[in-house]
């Protein structure tokens, strides 16, 4: 691999945490390193207050017009640990609770509007195996190489969409989630948007989003191209600027370049695990992997259209066989000197995904010490994480920036 290696407790967001404090100053923060990502928020008003230390951020936005804590903590699909994924109720619930910036995933439906869907394949997170009607439409597609049964976003209208309710998606690891099974539809991004708009002038501050393409080059390859149609929507939306507040990311480096050239929204890389192709590499007949893409001259290749990378977890800190966190690579030190910030993903409280050395108990919806966690990828500089549960991640940052 081209990289180099050199217990708490979690509240829930119905109970009042203790001895937390609204910050209701703005974070402002001068631009830094040439190159890197525009920072252009404040602090949500319900988040809890942060040392000074925490103010700057590496960014090419304009200076004064604000900044990103550091690390930053993304509400990865919302407050996805406490509400149904990709839900207004999960988005509103991670800004609620004080996330940074709130991550939405795009898909189309077949009439070329663009849902948020962790997965076009929609049997896990919406009812629709509960609607006969729609019984003939399970099918089998090939999507990046594997074989998926279910339904799909792009055999349906809008119209029809909308007549599915969300459910939560991991039931075994959240069973509480549940509760909230049927209460909210397939939101659009259109409609994201304008709750983005609203609630950031309620706020007084921006909603920051960071906006996935999910299998970009499938969705061009059948005539729902992604990347303008999203184009579009940020324009329409006054988040296609260099410092709007706003990220467009992809596992696909060329959707990420595709909308480099259609607006100015700072553009994230995601990157899988090690030894993986990103898939319009494999339709390209490129051979490069991920252990290619995480060298220095790449992530310089990579600087030249975007401003950020989304690594897995594992390509900060490795895991060993027993699946124990290692040493840190150097991953972070060498994007940051690409001029490029570091968003990596996912952690979450429960216990199967935790490194083993914080798990507790062997309960599949068990919290183990996922502070613990935090402090190890805090440590390494990332500039920011996606967490299922953002208000555990905001304790753990000020504990991590108060030490």
């Amino acid at each position: 691999m081209g990289i180099r290696t050199g217990t708490g407790e979690a509240r829930h967001p119905d109970r009042p945490a203790r001895g937390a404090a609204p910050a209701r100053r703005a974070l402002l923060g001068a631009a830094a390193t040439a190159g890197a990502i525009g920072a252009v928020g404040a602090l949500p008003a319900t988040a809890t207050a942060l040392p000074a230390k925490a103010v700057t951020a590496r960014g090419a936005g304009r200076p004064g017009a604000g900044a990103l804590p550091v690390p930053a903590v993304i509400g990865h699909r919302g407050a996805s640990g406490y509400r149904p994924e990709h839900t207004i109720g999960a988005y509103q619930l991670a800004l609620d609770l004080g996330a940074d910036i709130v991550e939405q995933d795009i898909v189309p439906t077949r009439d070329g509007h663009l849902v948020c869907r962790h997965e076009n394949d929609i049997s896990g997170t919406t009812d629709v195996a509960d609607h006969p009607r729609f019984a003939g439409r399970r099918t089998t597609r090939s999507i990046d190489g594997t074989r998926v049964t279910g339904w799909f976003t792009e055999d349906f209208t809008l119209a029809e969409l909308r007549t599915l309710r969300a459910k939560e998606r991991i039931p075994a690891n959240r069973p509480h989630n549940t509760l909230h099974d049927g209460r909210w539809p397939v939101p659009t991004l259109e409609e994201v948007l304008r709750w983005a708009d609203r609630a950031g002038r309620e706020r007084g501050a921006p909603v920051w989003l960071h906006i996935e393409t999910k299998h970009p080059t499938y969705f061009r390859g059948i005539g729902l191209a992604l990347e303008e149609r999203l184009a579009r929507l940020l324009r329409r939306h006054g988040r296609h600027r260099r410092d709007s507040p706003a990220f467009v990311q992809s596992f696909e480096p060329t959707s990420v370049q595709r909308l480099s050239r259609l607006v100015d929204t700072p553009g994230v890389v995601l990157l899988s695990a090690a030894g993986t192709r990103p898939w319009d590499f494999v339709t390209a007949g490129d051979p490069r992997t991920t252990d290619d893409l995480v060298r220095p001259a790449e992530l310089r290749r990579i600087a030249s259209y975007a401003r950020g990378i989304g690594p897995t977890l594992d390509l900060v800190i490795p895991k060993d066989a027993g699946g124990r966190l290692t040493e840190p690579t150097t991953l972070v030190a060498d994007a940051h000197r690409a001029g490029l910030v570091v968003h990596p993903y996912t952690l979450r409280n429960e216990n199967p995904f935790l490194p083993a050395e914080y798990r507790v108990g062997t309960e599949p919806d068990g919290y183990g010490d996922v502070f613990g966690a935090y402090r190890r990828y805090f440590a390494t500089g990332i500039d920011g994480i996606f967490t299922d549960h953002p208000d555990t991640a905001l304790l753990a940052r000020a504990d991590f920036l108060d030490r």
